[in-house]
């Protein structure tokens, strides 16, 4: 391999600032801050806003579009007519 044109690839804490969850993974990514594992070992920080622990999505909390209470029946009521007349 040629020297100085790979990026740095190493093991980088990341951590979901909605709830404090923590993991290590290995990443390209650009640090400034460094933080500690539950291990004790100094790895470069990573601070993420969403991660699979707090996403409505993975954690079930996601609002459906069957759950929107009617709001389709609704539209349909007040503006399907006019578009079928035309």
């Amino acid at each position: 391999m040629k020297e100085g044109i790979h990026p740095n690839y190493r093991e980088v804490l990341f951590v979901d600032l909605s709830n404090g969850f923590k993991f290590v993974t290995r990443s390209c990514v650009q640090t400034r801050e460094t933080g500690k594992t539950d291990d004790g070992r100094e790895l470069p920080l990573y601070k993420l806003d969403t991660s699979s622990e707090s996403h409505p999505f993975y954690t079930g909390t996601q609002k459906s579009v069957t759950d929107m209470g009617g709001r389709v029946d609704k539209f349909l009521k007040k503006f399907g007519n006019k578009a079928a007349a035309k």
